[in-house]
């Protein structure tokens, strides 16, 4: 004769979870969620402005570099892009001083804004940052020696 085990209540009910118990486990979870996130996109937003100020000091490097060969750094007009293309007319020029264009562009994928500032051969080089407008508070500007803002 076959014997039938017949499970218990104690058994029967710890099979599975209830729906209690897994509101109170996606609600934990989304306290995490709540607070681990703004911390996420705080790091990320630092580290996009630690790549700026890398890459101003990179372009500022190259721009030195570019006014050795040329005797003056590069006009409004000609811009950064004189460090990945030969200028009209310059034939000192031994570039290209960045190799990829890509470098002239920031994080947010707006191009790094660069003037020359005035006579003394000064530029001004700096990032517009995550809101993409021109202010003070905003802007990302490393100061390279000879930079003026």
């Amino acid at each position: 004769m076959l014997l039938r085990h017949r499970p218990d209540e104690a058994e029967r009910l710890s099979d599975g979870f209830t729906l209690i118990e897994l509101l109170v486990v996606l609600a934990i979870l989304g306290l995490l969620a709540a607070i681990a996130v703004p911390q996420v996109l705080k790091y990320l937003s630092r580290a996009k402005e630690d790549v700026v100020k890398v890459q101003i000091e990179a372009l500022a490097t190259s721009l030195d570099l570019f006014k050795l060969d040329i005797g003056r750094y590069p006009t409004d007009q000609e811009g950064l892009n004189a460090l990945v293309q030969k200028p009209t007319g310059d034939g000192q020029w031994n570039g290209p001083y960045v190799t990829k264009a890509t470098s002239l562009i920031d994080p947010w994928g707006r191009p790094y804004v660069y003037r020359q500032s005035d006579q003394s051969g000064n530029y001004v080089l700096y990032s517009l940052g995550p809101d993409g407008n021109r202010g003070p508070s905003t802007d990302i500007v490393p100061a390279p020696a000879n930079a003026q803002r």
